[in-house]
């Protein structure tokens, strides 16, 4: 059986280079079974604070940075994915309208899966010689601008997952709902909080995230009104 995509990319590159895949979830149960497939060889962790929005500006799944063996951004965050989806290929003809309307949205998201993985292939072979690896000053330009009302989300998305670690989920709703507002763009706030609202006890996240009586907004409908599939997303410049 072949291994997933990055998992296949790190056996491949290692240890001239390292993969480490992190998953962004308040409650880590979520993720234990993707974590428990990629085991033991391929490192993978949850960050249940969020600190990859925090410290290096991730507002979206999947994304990547690359790091040098210094410790320093060789590329900030961006859209990342080495293989691609089955969904984007997948006929949806027979759908019902609202599942086919969301997977036409999905089928829009961009990303080159060969390109991106051959540039890390790139990388790992020749280093900071790659075309691929930025300056820093490159990394900086290319970087997303924080403004103040992004750095208040952070802090209400910070106290809406202390409460809910404190086992109060109802006194964090409000905290989640104003870092939505006040950073809409950014979809792992706003996908945490719905995917508590719309999963089912006991059962694996809900990714469709349909509308709810708790927070406004849905998935599809807010991929829309932010500018469809394109925009979910950051391509890498290649």
């Amino acid at each position: 059986m072949s291994l997933p995509g990055w998992q296949a990319l790190r056996a491949e590159l290692f240890p001239r280079i390292e993969v480490v895949t992190v998953a962004l979830d308040v409650d880590p149960t979520f993720a234990h079974p993707f974590i428990d497939a990629a085991a033991p060889e391929h490192p993978s962790l949850v960050d249940s604070s969020h600190l990859l929005d925090e410290v290096l500006g991730f507002w979206n799944v999947p994304m990547a940075v690359w790091i040098d063996e210094d410790g320093v951004l060789v590329r900030p965050p961006e859209g990342a994915v080495v293989e691609e989806s089955a969904l984007r290929t997948m006929d949806t003809s027979g759908f019902p309208d609202g599942i086919r309307e969301m997977m036409d949205e999905v089928k829009k998201i961009p990303g080159d899966p060969v390109a991106y993985r051959a540039a890390i292939v790139d990388w790992a072979n020749n280093g900071s010689a790659s075309r691929y690896a930025l300056t820093p000053d490159e990394v900086i330009a290319r970087s997303q601008p924080r403004p103040m009302d992004h750095a208040r989300a952070a802090a209400c998305f910070e106290l809406g997952q202390e409460l809910w670690h404190r086992g109060l989920p109802d006194a964090a709703v409000p905290w989640w709902r104003e870092a939505h507002r006040l950073h809409n763009e950014n979809w792992t706030y706003k996908r945490q909080a719905w995917t508590f609202v719309t999963s089912q006890p006991g059962q694996p996240p809900d990714l469709m995230q349909p509308p709810n009586d708790v927070y406004e907004g849905s998935w599809y409908a807010d991929v829309v009104r932010l500018g469809g599939g394109e925009k979910y997303v950051n391509a890498p410049e290649l």
